[in-house]
């Protein structure tokens, strides 16, 4: 077991290496020069086309699609997960309140990315059974006419979806039921893989009527805790936008005449935690977002550009200033301690029940919402095939990884998603001119 973990080391920091991380801020910045920033300029347009088209009428969605919100939804549903609540905290306790600086960096031009990303994925999206299917190993093959890059991407979605879709997600759950009620994992598990198994037995119509409710409940109830905990201690923002700039740059290290090491370890985090908040450039958005009721590759985009948007630049920032303004940073506390504390010193155990809560509802719907990521892979490997025993293998893995310690699962899990994002972004660079700024420009005159 240990040299499997050593193995794994060695290779997760070549994969999260610093090469990969400037690849993936990289291409975040050529989309969004290519876009003529876009997400920031236009800010008030890709909003009216989103969250403000809940004013105009509905149309309903047939069987076998789903509309953009409810695409949108459960692809957030897949990123919000416990990245928003580990990550953040990690964040900042590994790289300094400068990490969450390097995290919103990392947000803006990633909105840019999942465009580009939901762009191909409608252009080059098919049908399966009567289905639309959709994502980076459709877009490789039709595209680039890659099938065996494809499949490799298939292979580790498939694999990532056990692990860091399920197992560490239901590990979870079942941690939080037994810490915050006196649940037992073993009950947890049972339960957990019925109602798994009952939701994703009836498909991606089931799942996103499922996300579509969750999703803004969970954002609104998480919003207001956080709200409190930043108003209680509301005179400690200014502080804490100030540690987050001066950090960033390492600006005090620079006024002694030396920087570097504070500033690397500020942009190490924060990208890479930014990155595992809101999944821009791992390929996993587009997966969902191909299933959409919207045959404007553009207008997708957009959700994927107001996903990241709520994802990363709201909730994690709502955290990062739960952390600061209560001087949770200050202490030796890391992860979902860190996170927790930050809660308990204003709401005290009302904290820990919320923050159980929280990571019941997040991880949730993060293993609901990876299910249809596996299945869409594993469709792909076995041209429409064998779908119910994944499923059925997928709800097993739910009640082994509610019991099981799985440390190792994460790390693999994480090195997974690493191999699910290279040939991902060779894609998105070889495909980089089927996205056009003149065809975004038109279809928005077009559709005002």
């Amino acid at each position: 077991m240990q040299d499997i973990q050593k193995i794994n080391s060695f290779i997760n920091n070549i994969v999260w290496g610093p090469y990969m991380l400037i690849m993936l801020l990289g291409i975040g910045i050529f989309f969004t020069v290519k876009l003529r920033f876009f997400p920031l300029i236009h800010f008030r347009t890709w909003w009216q086309h989103t969250a403000l088209s809940f004013l105009k009428p509905k149309k309903n969605s047939s069987d076998e699609k789903i509309s953009p919100f409810q695409a949108m939804a459960t692809a957030l549903a897949g990123s919000i997960g416990t990245g928003n609540i580990v990550g953040v905290a990690d964040a900042i306790a590994l790289g300094g309140a400068g990490a969450v600086f390097w995290m919103w960096i990392a947000a803006f031009f990633g909105m840019s990315t999942v465009f580009a990303e939901n762009v191909l994925g409608i252009k080059y999206r098919t049908k399966i059974n009567g289905k639309y299917a959709g994502g980076p190993m459709y877009y490789i093959e039709k595209g680039l006419h890659c099938k065996w890059l494809a499949v490799i991407f298939s292979v580790f979605c498939t694999l990532a979806s056990f692990g860091m879709g399920n197992m560490t997600q239901a590990n979870s759950v079942s941690g939080a039921l037994h810490n915050g009620f006196g649940v037992s994992p073993k009950i947890t598990g049972i339960i957990l893989a019925i109602l798994v198994a009952i939701i994703i037995f009836g498909g991606i119509s089931r799942i996103s009527r499922l996300t579509e409710k969750l999703v803004p409940i969970m954002a609104v109830i998480y919003t207001i805790a956080v709200l409190i905990v930043i108003s209680v201690n509301f005179n400690e923002i200014p502080y804490a936008f100030s540690e987050i700039f001066v950090q960033a740059f390492d600006l005090k290290a620079m006024a002694g005449g030396f920087m570097g090491y504070g500033m690397s370890r500020a942009v190490k985090y924060g990208i890479s935690r930014g990155v595992f908040s809101n999944e821009a450039g791992l390929g996993s958005s587009p997966i969902v977002h191909s299933a959409a009721d919207n045959d404007d590759p553009y207008r997708q985009g957009m959700w994927g550009i107001f996903q990241v948007f709520i994802d990363t630049i709201v909730l994690c920032t709502l955290m990062a200033l739960c952390i600061l303004t209560t001087h949770s940073d200050k202490t030796s506390l890391n992860g979902i301690e860190l996170s927790t504390y930050s809660f308990e010193s204003v709401l005290g155990y009302a904290g820990n029940i919320f923050m159980s809560l929280s990571i019941i509802l997040f991880a949730f719907a993060t293993l609901v919402s990876w299910s249809y990521y596996g299945e869409k892979s594993f469709e792909y490997l076995t041209n429409g095939k064998f779908i119910p025993i994944y499923r059925i293998i997928y709800s097993i893995m739910v009640c082994l990884g509610s019991v099981t310690n799985i440390s190792l699962v994460w790390e693999i899990s994480d090195t997974l998603n690493g191999f699910m994002a290279i040939p991902n972004l060779i894609a998105l660079i070889m495909l980089s001119h089927e996205i056009k700024y003149s065809e975004l420009s038109h279809n928005l005159l077009r559709k005002r």
